[in-house]
């Protein structure tokens, strides 16, 4: 018979915590479909779709300020695979490239030593796609390649950066925000610095502008949006009537050209770049929540916002064309023409407090239909946009807001109302498009539907709380536990609770709310429960309130192990479960010590008030339960021969029923409340160390050993075999070797010695040590030092606990509020993302090496050996070997049962395939060029088909018509009208003479000649 084996082996990890306030711009959300975000000086990488952490870098010594994914808009081959590029900068000026994949670093580039204000890589990608734009304060850009880490070019400016941003339809403009104003860059090239220094203009504060007084006043915003004047100006404004710092961002909006927004805490300003005119307000009423960031989307017109309390807000920019008027409504006799974004969706918000308030916002970049929300305790929260069908009879006839319809179009091609579609695939695919709805005629036609959108919480990740932790590994694996053994660690924590963690996948197992203080200590006392004690504030008198908790870990279920004991005494300072899990010895401050049964939570022994003060005390391993076995054993044995009549029938009792009659016996052992004899040791004030035996209630003294003179007073104890190690409060260290009765001694020239354990596992004899000022690894057998962590050597974070969970892996609690399983060199590696054990399948084609990713889309893109698609590859005659076509394999079967229905579907045609493909991969360049080939594509082939129906081919491009995000390659017609209405809003605008001459050359340009004479 084959021998029963498992493979517990547990990787190194990270389990993180709460936030420094430094990390609060240091989020990403890459086109790979992964979240990047710095955690002191850690940075996270977490997987979008399932809210699973997938690695951990560590390298920086100091706070992560900036992290930012690879753009992937380049074409993707072998030479150019795809991978997970990664850059994060630190407070003191130092930027890792990282291969994300294998945690591993690409380069390391340093200018100055001073925070990053801020970083980007080039969108356009056409020279290189490893250029890397970084803000070194207090006023210069450098460009990096970030694949070598040479600077190509470096240029300072005048004022001090604060940020900046790319025009995304122009690569040479470049606009930055400084600590007096913007300056906008229109030379921007890879190859050299830009000559000039740029335009320098200045904010003028909305609080001072003759339209902030009127947006809260009686008549509200919209008669006042008309009126706003100018904020951009060549002129300094006066210091009176300007707060420089209060713009918190600027950027470009994405969906169309030459449009910035300037983000303020209770005001988002849209401008127009042509003429430098603020052509839409969104103001925050006296009793709103105030803005924090806002990202804009590129595939609508819209604006993810988040506010102060958490909550984060969509709004999308008004239909110009009113469809919600009855025909009896008497017209506007002011019309106002202004952007206007409605509030059309919004999350609930979070419970603010001093140490819990929202950091910062990311939004998916593929598909623009989720954002990711990171809380400052070290919370992810990610929420995803969901549409909803609503008939147009239940509309609310009083809201002013145009109503949203969803697109005729799924992945770019016109479907039918009963064909298979994903509406919430991407923002695109949820509502149509500003150009969608063109009057009320239209509106009859049965390719619209009202819809409406709300937020949904699909993914929450969780940190650990607010150090001080205190931290106990559960009992080793052994030969007896195995089929149910789990690698749990017990995390104390300082509000009380006790969080319970899985190391194989790193995930919370549980979270027991147990005591109303602080949680000093855990102790295991089987595989599935543990006693942990808290003590709260002392008094005057210096009495505390001591609880003991008895948790049993299945149910959750916890009970006062000491009863109604606990209330004014002296704290609690350790307490040590037997070997056997037979015994509790409670050590106390000013007390003596407690013996208890913890099988019957039943005090055994008090001690006497003259016992000693115990400064150090520990269990033997050794027993006398096998020798008590076999006396049991043999008296049964004996029983059962006595029923016995002769010798003859002696013959008959088989030997299994003998054996099965000792299994039954040893099982019942613990049931039949035997009780074995086991020992400890302690340690008093003078360092004389105590030796006494238990059995039953019985306490006994064995022996007394003088104190060594080269030890002070000791502080721990450790003993594992026949091998005691004894530390102090002068940092050394006392090797006991009991079975050769010698000892030696080690000066570590060490801080007190605070902790000492032995790792698990039968002959491994090494020890970790922790001290005030870090932790060390010793090897018992050969008295010598394995390895050593020093906090501000090292590392910059101090040690509060430590543990051993494996024969090769310790556990390090820190005061970054991290909790660090690491080799026994205590040196922080990053794992291969390939390696880890998770809970749910990641889809992620990056982890594949390029040939394998390669195949796998072409795979899903088109399989012309079948008469209809599959998701099965192991089957399919691909010349590569079991173990590519097996990750291959799993990369499909974690695609979600949506997307795979959408695969599978015979009539999902191939331009649709290749879009959807585009997504998944989250290729950049692939995804703009088939959103417009297969747009073209379907309506050229239309046009073809129905070249006899002209006006049936007109209307279909009425109704769907190319997305203005792409600017000059959408329709001409379409362009035409979005220009006309644009300059349309800048006419209204108008107030010099250069800007009225370019509203009458637009015109001109767009062959309005009547509004062009009008206009002069």
């Amino acid at each position: 018979m084959l021998p029963y084996t498992v493979n517990i082996r547990l990787s190194a990890r990270t389990l993180t915590g709460a936030l420094s306030a430094q990390n609060k711009g240091a989020v990403d959300w890459g086109w790979q479909g992964l979240i990047a975000y710095g955690c002191q000086s850690l940075v996270l990488v977490i997987d979008s779709n399932t809210a699973q952490t997938v690695q951990v870098l560590e390298r920086h010594k100091t706070t992560v300020v900036k992290v930012k994914w690879a753009k992937e808009n380049y074409h993707h081959n072998i030479g150019s695979p795809y991978s997970l590029r990664l850059a994060s900068a630190d407070a003191t000026g130092k930027i890792i490239v990282w291969d994300v994949a294998t945690g591993t670093v690409r380069c390391e580039i340093q200018e100055h030593t001073k925070p990053i204000q801020d970083m980007q890589w080039l969108w356009n990608q056409d020279a290189s796609r490893d250029l890397l734009l970084a803000v070194h304060p207090p006023n210069y850009i450098v460009l990096w390649n970030a694949d070598t880490g040479t600077k190509l070019w470096k240029k300072s400016y005048a004022e001090n950066i604060l940020s900046f941003s790319f025009d995304p339809f122009d690569p040479s403009h470049l606009t930055l925000l400084t600590s007096e104003g913007i300056v906008f860059i229109s030379d921007f090239s890879p190859s050299k610095a830009p000559a000039s220094s740029g335009k320098k203009v200045y904010i003028s504060s909305p609080h001072s502008s003759p339209s902030h007084n009127k947006l809260v006043a009686a008549t509200g915003a919209k008669k006042a949006l008309d009126k706003v004047k100018i904020l951009i100006t060549n002129e300094k404004p006066s210091a009176e009537s300007v707060t420089l710092n209060e713009c918190l961002q600027l950027s470009y909006l994405p969906s169309k050209r030459n449009y910035m927004l300037l983000l303020y805490p209770r005001e988002i300003l849209i401008l127009d770049l042509e003429v430098n005119q603020t052509v839409g307000v969104i103001a925050i009423e006296r009793t709103g929540i105030p803005f924090l960031q806002v990202i804009p989307c590129f595939q609508r017109d819209a604006l993810f916002c988040l506010h102060e309390n958490g909550c984060i807000t969509l709004r999308i920019r008004r239909s110009n064309i009113s469809i919600t008027g009855t025909p009896n409504e008497d017209p506007d006799p002011d019309p106002v023409q202004e952007l206007i974004y409605d509030l059309r969706s919004q999350s609930d918000a979070i419970r603010v407090t001093k140490t819990v308030r929202p950091f910062s916002m990311v939004c998916c970049p593929v598909n623009e239909n989720s954002a990711a929300l990171i809380v400052s305790d070290g919370r992810v929260m990610i929420w995803e946009l969901k549409s909803t069908i609503s008939g147009r009879n239940l509309r609310n006839s009083n809201s002013s807001a145009s109503p949203l319809y969803s697109p005729v179009a799924f992945c770019g091609i016109p479907v039918g109302a009963f064909q298979n579609k994903l509406p919430d695939l991407s923002l695109d695919n949820m509502i149509a498009g500003q150009g969608a709805v063109t009057g009320e005629e239209q509106l009859k036609n049965s390719f619209f539907q009202e819809v409406h959108l709300k937020f949904l919480l699909t993914g929450l990740l969780s940190g650990l709380p607010l150090p001080p932790f205190a931290i106990r590994m559960c009992p080793p694996l052994t030969t007896k536990n195995i089929k149910q053994y789990q690698p749990l660690l017990a995390v104390g924590t300082s509000n009380g609770s006790v969080l319970v963690y899985n190391l194989t996948s790193g995930l919370l197992h549980k979270e027991l709310s147990i005591h109303s203080c602080e949680v000093k200590g855990i102790e295991w006392t089987s595989l599935t429960g543990f006693l942990s004690f808290a003590t709260s504030t002392p008094n005057n008198l210096g009495l505390v309130r001591n609880e003991l908790q008895l948790v049993d870990l299945p149910t959750g279920r916890s009970i006062a192990f000491r009863g109604e004991r606990g209330n004014d005494e002296p704290a609690i300072e350790m307490i040590k479960v037997s070997h056997l899990k037979q015994y509790l010895a409670v050590v106390f401050k000013d007390k003596p010590l407690e013996l208890w049964d913890v099988r019957t939570c039943t005090l055994l022994r008090e001690m006497s008030k003259n016992f000693p003060t115990v400064t150090a005390l520990e269990w033997s391993p050794t027993h006398n339960l096998k020798s008590l076995r076999k006396k049991q054993l043999a008296a049964r044995e004996a029983m059962a021969r006595q029923t016995v009549v002769s010798d003859t029938e002696l013959s008959s009792v088989e030997s299994s029923v003998i054996s099965l009659l000792q299994e039954a016996e040893s099982k019942s052992e613990l049931s039949q409340n035997i009780s074995a004899r086991e020992h400890f040791v302690f340690t008093d004030t003078d360092g004389q160390v105590y030796h006494l035996t238990v059995e039953g209630n019985s306490v006994k003294d064995s022996a007394r050993i003088p104190p060594d003179g080269s030890m002070g007073s000791i502080t721990c104890i450790a003993w594992k075999g026949d091998t005691l190690v004894l530390g102090d409060v002068d940092g050394n260290l006392n090797f006991w070797d009991l079975k050769a009765r010698v000892s030696r001694g080690i000066p570590t020239h060490r801080s007190w010695v605070r902790k000492i354990r032995f790792a698990p596992g039968k002959g491994n004899q090494k020890v970790i040590t922790m001290y005030n000022d870090g932790a060390e690894v010793w090897d018992t057998k050969e008295v010598q030092m394995v390895s050593s962590l020093r906090s501000g050597r090292n590392v910059n974070f101090r040690i509060l606990d430590v543990d051993c969970c494996t024969s090769d892996k310790v556990i390090l609690a820190s005061d970054d509020g991290c909790i660090r399983v690491l080799e026994t060199t205590m040196k922080s590696t990053c794992f291969r993302m390939d390696e880890q054990v998770l809970t749910e399948p990641v889809w992620c084609p990056y982890l594949l090496v390029p040939r394998a990713s390669l195949a796998l889309k072409a795979f899903l893109l088109h399989q012309p050996w079948n008469d209809k698609c599959t998701l099965d590859i192991l089957h399919i005659d691909y010349p590569e070997n079991d173990n590519i076509k097996n990750l291959l394999q799993k990369q499909l079967n974690s695609l979600s049962n949506d997307i795979k229905k959408l695969v599978l579907d015979p009539e999902f045609t191939l331009l649709q395939r290749c879009l959807l493909v585009a997504r998944l991969y989250g290729d950049e360049s692939e995804l703009h060029f088939w959103s417009v080939a297969s747009h073209y594509l379907h309506s050229f082939s239309q046009e073809k088909a129905l070249t006899a129906k002209t006006t049936d081919s007109l209307q279909e491009k009425l109704i769907n018509p190319l997305d203005i995000c792409y600017d000059i390659l959408c329709e001409n017609s379409y362009f035409q009208k979005f220009q006309l209405e644009r300059v349309h809003l800048q006419e209204v605008k108008r107030s010099t003479y250069d800007h009225t001459r370019k509203c009458a050359d637009q015109l001109l340009l767009l062959g309005q000649v009547c509004e062009w004479l009008v206009c002069l």
